[in-house]
C-alpha cells in the first residue's frame, strides 16, 4: 500500500501505475481517504497496489510513486 499527500497524486499515481506497470492482467489499484488529526484537509491517500502474481518490481514501483511524495507502507 501507498500514501500520497493527496487526491490528485494519488489519482495521478494511480493511472500512471495502471499505464507503465499493468499487463493484461495488471495489479488492482484502489483509492480512498485515510483522515488525519487535522481533518479532512490533511487526509493522506491510500494507493493499494495488489499484485497477487508477483509481477511488478517494488523497488520500482517505490522509485515512481516517489515522484508524488508517496511512500509504500506494509498492510
Amino acid at each position: 500500500m501507498y500514501l500520497l499527500p493527496d487526491r490528485d497524486a494519488a489519482d495521478e499515481a494511480t493511472e500512471a501505475i495502471s499505464y507503465h506497470f499493468a499487463a493484461n492482467e495488471g495489479p488492482l489499484l484502489v483509492r480512498d481517504a485515510i483522515p488525519q488529526e487535522d481533518g479532512p484537509d490533511g487526509a493522506l491517500w491510500l494507493v493499494m497496489v495488489e499484485d497477487p502474481k508477483n509481477r511488478v518490481n517494488v523497488g520500482a514501483l517505490d522509485a515512481f510513486i516517489a515522484d508524488w511524495d508517496g511512500w509504500r507502507r506494509e498492510a
